[in-house]
């Protein structure tokens, strides 16, 4: 395993995409999801009703886990931030934002023949263990804990295609890293640009360039903003 598979979570989402993804497509058009779904994901469709029964999941194991609100309050990579934020703006886009994304690896995944086997999902699950605990992590990503083989998966694509890509676990900071990270984060964009990705505007809108539903913005008008 590539250093650890919390830190190689940082990879997508990071500051360093943002200048990877600089010439990829920009946005995702077309129509919004139909009434009832909460996100469309290619021909996959994310329900509110699903989303809806995973946040109150969540909310209510999130509170009686003491790790996993330690691990929100100090936030080790950036999907953990975004994950964090929803506490005070919105747990339903915390929690969408995550599972798209897991959507997204999986396609990752096919499009770059990686072969993610259940054992390997069970070692990335035995390394969260070790980091705090499996379920904890888990629920500081903003997701239930039924959803942790899920995340498992996730943090596994990132780590196998960093392997594939060159990454020597023996130097995680080291060039040939550095350079195998920035191959996974342009392949994660690509792959999310491709996706048809939709979001209902009630949750945001999502942005390829950062593999992330952006927040809902409240637009004023010319003569309120003072533009006019």
């Amino acid at each position: 395993m590539l250093g650890t598979t919390v830190r190689a979570a940082r990879l997508v989402g990071s500051a360093a995409l943002a200048a990877v993804a600089a010439g990829v497509l920009a946005g995702c058009g077309g129509t919004p999801p139909k009434a009832g779904a909460a996100a469309l994901v290619g021909d996959e469709r994310i329900t509110t009703a699903t989303l809806d029964g995973a946040v109150r999941d969540w909310q209510a194991q999130f509170r009686a886990d003491p790790v996993a609100n330690q691990m929100r309050a100090y936030p080790g990579d950036t999907d953990q931030q975004l994950a964090a934020e929803a506490l005070s703006e919105s747990d339903m886009r915390g929690a969408l934002n995550m599972l798209v994304k897991i959507r997204v690896a999986d396609e990752v995944a096919r499009r770059n023949g990686l072969s993610i086997s259940e054992g390997t999902v069970d070692r990335t699950v035995a390394a969260l263990d070790r980091q705090g605990g499996a379920r904890s992590v888990t629920l500081a990503y903003g997701l239930p804990a039924r959803y942790t083989r899920d995340l498992a998966r996730y943090l596994t694509v990132q780590d196998q295609l960093a392997l594939r890509l060159g990454a020597d676990p023996a130097d995680p900071r080291g060039a040939r890293t550095t350079t195998a990270m920035q191959g996974v984060v342009d392949r994660f964009v690509r792959t999310a640009a491709d996706m048809d990705i939709k979001i209902n505007p009630r949750f945001g809108s999502f942005d390829p360039r950062q593999v992330a539903i952006q927040p809902v913005r409240q637009r004023l008008s010319a003569t309120e903003s003072g533009t006019a």
